[in-house]
């Protein structure tokens, strides 16, 4: 768990330079880090500004983004407790809480996977932050330190033990294709809003028929 939330720290670096760099104030970059605790809108959110468009849209963009967490949140529900647990849990409902705690072998342990990364998550990100709006003074690009290669490197090593069942894998498959297709007419950051299509294939994968053995001597004899 420390070097999952030692990665989001290093992301929270790309944000906090990316921030600084869009002339966000130190205060700004930590309330977003503490209240909003979501890399992808956060960084979306600073792209868009920085680009000039309007603190509305951008916001607007951010939480279309964002849109994902009430899938995550359906799957993370059985696992906390009705209440004030989901009511604070949905606080820290995120990529990697998710893939850790629905890869977790039991109830128990996918419960404790959940609070354990979300509550280092909800430390590490504005810590990074910070330590990365003190840097995009002296280093005002991501880029140049690969920092912008590490969020979408995360997400795919914590997917991929899902994507050994086959409603998971057919849904990626189906979701990627759709934000390849969508990124060139989208604006950014919206083509993984798009992919959340893929969603619909994992009830109609359920409903193909899996080949069904026959009971010992349930069949007629030559």
């Amino acid at each position: 768990m420390l070097p999952l939330c030692l990665t989001v720290a290093l992301i929270g670096v790309s944000y906090g330079v990316s921030a600084t760099s869009a002339d966000f104030a130190l205060w700004q970059v930590v309330l977003l880090a503490v209240g909003v605790l979501g890399a992808s809108s956060e960084l979306l959110f600073v792209a868009l500004a920085a680009a000039g468009a309007h603190p509305v849209v951008a916001a607007a963009a951010g939480l279309l983004v964002n849109v994902r967490t009430t899938a995550y949140g359906m799957a993370l529900a059985p696992l906390l407790r009705p209440g004030r647990e989901r009511a604070v849990g949905a606080h820290l409902v995120n990529d990697e809480t998710t893939a850790l705690a629905t890869a977790a072998p039991t109830r128990a342990a996918g419960r404790r996977a959940f609070w354990v990364c979300g509550l280092g998550i909800a430390v590490a990100w504005p810590l990074g932050a910070v330590l990365g709006a003190g840097l995009g003074r002296v280093v005002p690009d991501p880029g140049v330190w690969g920092l912008d290669a590490v969020f979408p490197a995360v997400i795919a090593a914590l997917a991929l033990s899902a994507l050994r069942q086959r409603e998971t894998l057919a849904a990626a498959a189906v979701g990627g294709a759709v934000a390849v297709v969508a990124l060139p007419h989208l604006a950014p950051g919206l083509a993984p809003v798009a992919a959340l299509l893929g969603l619909l294939v994992v009830p109609l994968a359920g409903l193909v028929r899996r080949p069904q053995h026959r009971r010992p001597g349930s069949g007629r004899r030559p």
